[in-house]
């Protein structure tokens, strides 16, 4: 006799929306958290990036640890985990915080938005990579012009956009997230995605810490250990990396990845809403620009043509693709 058939029951409509809304809001939110702990409290920014990142990674492997999964890896494993946790998080992550020292939340995030966009152009150099129909070649001249209105008012003065190399800041932020991502989706590995993840965020924040110590950061963290310094850097592990990345994690189970991926669109627009809230200018060069920019996202990623990753490196590509500063 046949065993029964046991159907698994889809989530409730209230479980999705609440997860999505985690998503949105934390994700959409760092920004601003970022630039609270680098401008306001004046946290040295690799310490203050690093070692979050790494204690996020360090909980997240004693989560899998407790899981009865295997945090084993082969020196192969470990070396290309490294790879890709220095593009992410010293490259990615590292830049995008010193880089909030002067470019306000809303803006890094817009301009962070453009990891599709530097994606798609590495990905056509990628042996076997993605290439683009007319129009993913569109939407890529569409987001990149995007970027030039949202920085257009600074281009009008050269030397006050010489003075401040913020934006250019961001814009390498994303183009280390966009080739540690291409890195991540053509890597073959059988170690399961979330333990890799765990151990990216430990292995890059650490490095990003480390390298923190090296520049002498800590000679004045002492007194820069403030009620609100701590406040945002409590708010970035517990809501950015731990709280959103759970949330994400779950919808990727039970919801389509081209659903889930909503959140690059979103967040931009949830951090320029916060940062405009907590006081950021909100100019039509801003909106201009987002708007420009996320067209020509959309455009590129119904563009792209070549064989799709697999689903394992889909899901693990969507959970580091500029998911938060």
């Amino acid at each position: 006799m046949n065993a029964p058939l046991i159907l698994k029951r889809p989530p409730a409509s209230w479980a999705i929306v609440l997860a999505f809304a985690l998503v949105y809001i934390s994700w959409g939110t760092t920004y601003l958290a970022i630039q609270k702990g680098v401008r306001d409290e004046s946290l040295p920014p690799a310490l203050f990036g690093g070692v979050r990142v790494g204690l996020a990674g360090l909980l997240l492997l004693l989560y899998q640890a407790g899981r009865g999964h295997s945090l084993r890896l082969s020196g192969g494993e470990l070396a290309g985990l490294i790879g890709v946790s220095w593009l992410l998080f010293v490259g990615g992550n590292g830049l995008i915080t010193v880089a909030e020292k002067t470019v306000a939340s809303g803006v890094a995030a817009v301009l962070a938005a453009t990891t599709p966009l530097w994606m798609a152009l590495f990905a056509m150099a990628w042996g076997r990579g993605e290439r683009l129909h007319l129009r993913g070649w569109v939407g890529l001249l569409v987001g990149l012009g995007g970027v030039l209105v949202l920085l257009a008012p600074k281009l009008h003065d050269p030397a006050d956009f010489a003075r401040d190399l913020g934006p250019l800041l961001v814009l390498a932020s994303a183009c280390c997230w966009a080739l540690g991502s291409l890195v991540l989706r053509h890597r073959h590995s059988q170690v399961p995605h979330l333990t890799a993840a765990g151990y990216q965020m430990f292995l890059g924040g650490g490095s990003l810490a480390l390298l923190g110590l090296v520049l002498g950061e800590w000679q004045h963290m002492p007194e820069r250990l403030t009620a609100g310094a701590v406040a945002a850097f409590c708010y970035l592990l517990v809501v950015g990396s731990l709280v959103g990345f759970v949330a994400f994690n779950w919808l990727l189970g039970h919801i389509s990845a081209t659903k889930v991926g909503t959140y690059a669109y979103v967040n931009p627009v949830v951090a320029v809403l916060v940062g405009w809230l907590a006081g950021e200018e909100l100019t039509g060069a801003i909106i201009a620009g987002i708007a420009t920019i996320l067209v020509g996202v959309g455009l590129v990623r119904g563009g792209e043509r070549g064989s799709p990753p697999t689903p394992a490196a889909s899901a693990c590509e969507e959970e580091l693709v500029q998911t938060e500063g």
